[in-house]
């Protein structure tokens, strides 16, 4: 209970004040008396926080000060905040997660409990239908209001993550919508896995749809292993639909093989409802993937392990309709081939595909020689080839079946090793053909996918 005291002269008073919820407690007399205590009820938390703000207030400009060692005299404002949690609400705006009606409903519930989320809500609704001029000024507003409440809206830890940059969020109608955890530079000292694991938990994050994952250690290896494991103990979220683990540019921040991302799998059971996943990384495992939502999957990497290239033909992804697979080179953990892809080419588990990246492979010539009769090219609409070592021969083989190839919208084979008369030859294969940034061998034997280290 904070304590304030008053002495001048002869006056040798205290007074105290707890607000737990709509009740204040107040207890105050004589120095070395116990003093007499009183009780005050409010309606919602929001009147007695208000009223509690206000007697702190009244006692500080008559003089009271907070003595020492009685702690602060903040009772009920991150705890109000946090506290402020309607799972029935939460369920309905999941149910609906693009239904302003949801959010609305919220608002009127948070705003009794004395949560500045419901003033955030209702801040950036007023922003959504508004003229341009309007809404940029109340996007203003938002940005002050957020700076304004950080504390209560984020707690200490997540704030000062925020100011340095560990991490950037974009908040829509009062919670935070995306975020991005990483690394700044190399002068950062930021725990990755433990600002990550408070973003997670905390109340704001509730209704969390897309989450980035930058550098995790700048000094060294760029290590995954303990923010995946954050992210398989995380209370698990059908909020969530975007997740891109290894948001870094290579070779600038680190080579993309010196990046280590470990077992994703326990991650399929805690984000279900998962539309999109990326990762970017060396060492990777994938393990059994089991998501039946998902519309795109995107694996880049210097070195695929023939693990992770089963994991990919054998996935539960009925819904999938972009695949996007980087096989790197046999120096840096690539294994696999033409032969282990066959059930994909096969077309089995992805009825619904349509776009399919088959790219950074060192046996792209071996692939124009089955995909004229691979059958799931008969449902495709682009696919790309590119990063590879296709040669001239390879191309032959695209162009001297066009009946197949033809069917594509579009077809990618930039950044391999073809000529100028392959890329002539390969240039009419499809409707739309990307040759361009062809790479030039040291001599027959030294073409190598674009992407090792």
């Amino acid at each position: 209970m904070p304590r304030y005291e008053f002495t001048e002269g002869s006056s040798s008073k205290f007074w105290e004040i707890t607000l737990e919820g709509t009740t204040l407690t107040k207890r105050w007399g004589r120095i070395g008396s116990d003093g007499q205590e009183k009780l005050e009820e409010f309606d919602s938390k929001a009147e007695a926080k208000k009223a509690y703000e206000a007697q702190i207030h009244e006692k500080e400009r008559k003089g009271y000060t907070l003595a020492e060692g009685s702690g602060g005299g903040d009772d009920g404002g991150e705890a109000t905040a946090e506290s402020a949690v309607n799972p029935d609400l939460e369920a309905a705006i999941l149910a609906a997660p693009d239904d302003v009606k949801g959010y609305l409903a919220y608002a009127e519930w948070l705003k009794g409990e004395g949560d500045p989320r419901a003033e955030l809500i209702l801040l950036q609704h007023s922003a959504l239908d508004a003229p341009a001029d309007q809404s940029a000024k109340v996007r203003k507003q938002v940005a002050k209001y957020i700076e304004a409440h950080a504390g209560e809206l984020l707690g200490d830890d997540l704030q000062e993550a925020v100011s340095d940059e560990t991490l950037k969020l974009e908040w829509h109608l009062g919670f935070i919508r995306e975020a991005r955890v990483g690394q700044v530079d190399y002068d950062s000292t930021a725990d990755v896995p433990e600002v990550l694991g408070k973003l997670l938990a905390h109340p704001s994050a509730c209704f969390l749809r897309s989450l980035t994952i930058g550098m995790a250690c700048f000094d060294g290896e760029n290590e995954y292993h303990d923010t995946l494991e954050v992210l398989g103990k995380a209370k698990p979220s059908k909020a969530l639909r975007h997740l891109f683990i290894g948001d870094f540019e290579y070779p600038d921040d680190t080579e993309i093989s010196w990046t280590h991302v470990g077992d994703l799998q326990p991650l399929y059971r805690v984000f279900p409802e998962l539309r999109e996943l990326r990762v970017r990384g060396g060492e990777i495992e994938l393990g059994k993937i089991d998501l039946p939502e998902l519309r795109a999957f995107t694996v880049e990497t210097g070195g695929l392990p023939l693990g992770a290239v089963k994991s990919i033909v054998k996935a539960k992804w009925p819904k999938l309709e972009a695949l996007e697979v980087w096989f790197g080179s046999d120096n840096y953990g690539a294994e696999g081939g033409v032969k282990d892809l066959k059930p994909l080419l096969d077309g089995e588990g992805v009825p619904n595909l349509r776009k399919l990246g088959l790219r950074n492979a060192e046996f792209t010539d071996e692939l124009c020689e089955v995909l004229p009769k691979a059958k799931v090219l008969a449902q495709l609409q682009e696919l790309d080839l590119s990063m590879g070592t296709m040669s001239d021969a390879g191309a032959h083989i695209l162009a001297t079946n066009p009946t197949v190839f033809r069917r594509l919208k579009t077809l990618d084979v930039s950044e391999n090793f073809l000529t100028k008369e392959g890329q002539k030859l390969v240039a009419t294969a499809a409707q739309s053909v990307i040759s361009g940034k062809q790479r030039t061998p040291y001599d027959e034997d030294a073409r190598y996918a674009a992407v090792g280290e």
